[in-house]
């Protein structure tokens, strides 16, 4: 498994060359890793449905228990399947309708890291694998969206999915953290047996409530549905491909696999099906708000995941059965239709409904294929469409608060039914409208393929419905509820209330289809009424945050190196003096009389020396005696270390204080050295209360440190490790060079830096006749702290 998540990242790198070398044939070319993986999944079918796991680890960090692990059952199966299946399809179109595009090799490049991102997350069995490649997903779908980032919408949809994804991804990282650290382990198999401890936490909460955030903004539930509609900005091939298979499916995904954790309870069930049927409202009544063919379908897409989290919170046997198949039954209608928009799109140059009509006689290919995936988009029966419906609505009637959720969902499946037709039969039927193009037709076959192919599924497995149950509902209701279940799809269960919901559903449909027009215009008037929205919310949102970073820049970041020394060394004297302000009674006093019951001569002479330094460094009239005697404080300081048995930091420190006089010296003589910086009282006052509470929180922590026995762990660690693991008898040298070489190698940079800096101010030369500013004048960073765009 972990091959076949890296082949489509290996691809990946190789793309633009590919994709140069094939030419015409570059997506029947690229299409042939995914068809090529999509068969390698579907021969672990039989072994799956029979009710067996497929597990395979690789360690990755084993240090800290980290391995990338990878769990096939009939849940992920599926997603794989579809993953891998509609990615091919997706590949073929896409070489066809990018034809000419010169990032085409690109876009192949994003595709398939998204593909293998996507299987990595439905395949990972490790929490923190799964963390990762959820996190993938995000910014290879980021990278998708803005493939046009010529365009400022595609730029900001982009930006705005990476946002709100990688808030859940926070959210995910959190929740499966407290979730390991309350059941001890970090793998989804075990996590999946440990749901009594989970419930039982009192943390369980807090868990929930993490991962629907997490699920929420992958699935698009309200209210971070409004990213969903926005990444229309992308091609149709990757609509197509992030709204049937793949990113939306995500949350469901993780709902889904963490319901035997999670489910059950009172709080799961009241949250999910309260947002998910508020979500199944709020996105069929957008989508009759549109006239652009694609955002009906991205707002339809919206609703459908709502139905999906309502009947994953409903949690039972039926519910389940009834969310697995509108799941698959979702992938293909929705994937068909978005590839014939496609289509309609090439051969017409409009997606306005309101301008497309008569393209029947045409495109009667298109027509067709258009119909089926709307009839099953709509729940006609011999569709696995009516299939998911039928058992939507048996689950529903028999959930707590019956009659409100079988009315939620009636009028959500009604609503999507209008807007399927909407899709699939307004640019067909009437009289031809378009004249952009005048002699629109039948796409080329790689464009008909994918919906064709999806489409044609939608039927073949609502005719084979007993087919359907045992190989692909089976075996995902297992391992979600991870117990056997039988399920019973079926095209006729007998005249019933279910069947009686179904053609009111139908009846419904159709007659809000027949004013569709009408309601699109009283829907658009509410909502210019209404006037503010989640989408206009995140843009005032991300607008006050601008503000705000200006704001703090401004206050953080002046340009004065004085302000950033009383910013740090406030921050240092709170971190010292808070856990005694706040811990007093846990931490006790510092006994400071015990620090000097074994103190020598020599040591009490240099900490004199040290203080005398300091006094008369304070004192100083002009800066070179300030600098000779910041030298000898220094020196004192370093005395101590030899006297303390550290020789090595000793002559460390000596090298530091040496070179600083020097180098101090050397810079300061670009100024007058005769001279002292004065500063006002307040600043005396100032500066004197800072060094003091710095000076107060350093002795009050050493010394509680000190009285305190020390941990010898990491030392004796380093000792026992140094030789074996970095083969070097200098502990010292060991740990910088070895066990803190990037921390090293930091320092390195940052003194570097300094020195470069220090070169170049000194190699400054003024005009000559030019003006010097004073520091006042000086405002730096104008442009970003007053909040504008630069």
């Amino acid at each position: 498994m972990l091959s076949a998540i890296l082949s489509g990242f290996g691809l990946a790198l190789f793309a633009p060359v590919v994709n140069r070398w094939a030419g015409a044939k570059a997506g029947w070319l690229f299409a042939l890793l995914p068809a090529g993986l999509f068969v390698y999944f579907a021969h672990y079918a039989s072994a799956i449905s029979a009710g067996g796991v497929l597990r395979q680890s690789t360690p990755w960090l084993p240090q800290i228990g980290v391995n990338l692990s990878f769990r096939l059952d009939g849940l992920s199966l599926v997603f794989a399947l579809l993953i891998t299946g509609i990615g091919a399809l997706i590949a073929i179109y896409s070489g066809r309708y990018l034809t000419g595009h010169r990032h085409r090799g690109r876009f192949f490049g994003f595709l398939l890291m998204f593909m293998a991102s996507m299987l990595g997350l439905v395949l990972a069995d490790d929490v923190i694998a799964l963390f990762a490649f959820w996190e993938m997903t995000s910014l290879t779908s980021f990278l998708l969206i803005g493939f046009n980032h010529a365009r400022a919408a595609s730029r900001r949809a982009a930006m705005q999915a990476l946002l709100v994804t990688s808030l859940g991804g926070l959210a995910l990282l959190a929740g499966v953290t407290v979730m390991g650290l309350e059941t001890g382990v970090w793998s989804l198999s075990h996590l999946l047996e440990s749901g009594g401890i989970v419930r039982d936490s009192p943390l369980y909460g807090v868990i929930v409530t993490l991962v629907g955030v997490a699920a929420f903004t992958k699935s698009a539930q309200m209210p971070f549905h409004f990213w969903l509609p926005n990444a229309m900005e992308a091609p149709t091939p990757v609509s197509a491909y992030l709204h049937s298979a793949t990113m939306v499916k995500a949350g469901v995904y993780l709902l889904m696999r963490l319901t035997p954790v999670l489910g059950g309870t009172a709080g799961w069930t009241a949250i999910l099906t309260v947002f998910g049927a508020a979500t199944l409202i709020t996105g069929t009544l957008l989508a009759i708000r549109q006239s652009d063919l694609k955002l009906i379908l991205a707002y339809t897409t919206v609703a459908s995941l709502g139905l999906l989290v309502m009947l994953i919170g409903i949690g039972s046997p039926v519910a389940l059965e009834g969310a697995v198949l509108y799941l698959l039954a979702h992938a293909l209608f929705k994937g068909a239709l978005f590839m014939i928009v496609g289509g309609i799109d090439h051969e017409t140059g409009t997606r306005d409904v309101t301008m497309l009509g008569g393209l029947r006689r045409s495109m009667p290919i298109t027509f067709a294929m258009a119909m089926l995936a709307a009839l099953s988009m709509g729940g006609i029966p011999v569709f696995i469409g009516f299939l998911a419906k039928e058992s939507i609505y048996r689950a529903t009637i028999r959930a707590d608060f019956s009659i409100a959720l079988t009315a939620i969902a009636m009028i959500g499946n009604a609503l999507m039914f209008a807007t399927a037709l909407a899709v699939a039969w307004r640019p067909f039927a009437g009289a031809k409208r378009v004249e952009t193009l005048k002699n629109p037709r039948d796409p080329p076959l790689s464009l008909l393929l994918g919906p064709s192919s999806l489409a044609g599924l939608g039927l073949v497995f609502g005719l084979l419905s007993a087919t359907t149950g045992s190989f692909i509902v089976a075996p995902m209701l297992e391992a979600i509820t991870g117990a056997p279940i039988q399920p019973h799809p079926a095209l006729w269960h007998g005249i019933d209330t279910v069947l009686a919901l179904s053609v009111a559903t139908m009846v419904l449909g159709l007659g809000v289809f027949m004013i569709i027009a009408r309601l699109r215009k009283g829907f658009a008037t509410a909502l210019e009424a209404i006037g503010w929205g989640p989408d206009r919310g995140y843009d005032q949102f991300m607008a006050g945050l601008q503000r705000l970073a200006g704001g703090i820049f401004k206050i953080v970041q002046p340009g004065l190196l004085r302000h950033y020394l009383i910013v740090a060394y406030t921050a240092l004297a709170i971190a010292l003096l808070a856990p005694f302000l706040i811990l007093s009674a846990s931490l006790g006093a510092p006994d400071f009389a015990a620090g000097f019951g074994d103190s020598t001569v020599q040591d009490i002479g240099a900490l004199g020396l040290a203080i005398i330094g300091a006094i008369i460094l304070l004192a100083a009239k002009t800066r070179l005696i300030a600098i000779v005697m910041l030298g000898v404080h220094g020196s004192a300081i370093a005395l101590l270390f030899l006297l303390f048995g550290a020789p090595d930091l000793s002559f460390t420190q000596f090298m530091v204080e040496i070179l600083s006089v020097v180098i101090l010296t050397l810079v300061m003589t670009r100024l007058k050295l005769d001279a002292v910086d004065s500063r006002t009282p307040s600043e005396r006052l100032l500066d004197g209360g800072l060094s003091l509470a710095v000076a107060i929180g350093i002795g009050l922590m050493l010394t509680a440190i000190t009285q305190r026995p020390l941990d010898m762990r990491l030392s004796a660690f380093f000792t026992q490790a140094s030789a074996t693991l970095a083969h070097g008898r200098n502990i010292v040298n060991v740990i910088l060079v070895d066990f803190r070489a990037l921390d090293t190698l930091g320092e390195i940079t940052v003194v570097m830096t300094a020195g470069l800096a220090a070169i170049a101010l000194i190699s400054l030369r003024p005009r000559q006749g030019a003006k010097q500013p004073d520091v006042e004048e000086i405002q730096p960073y104008s442009d970003f702290a007053s909040g504008e765009e630069i």
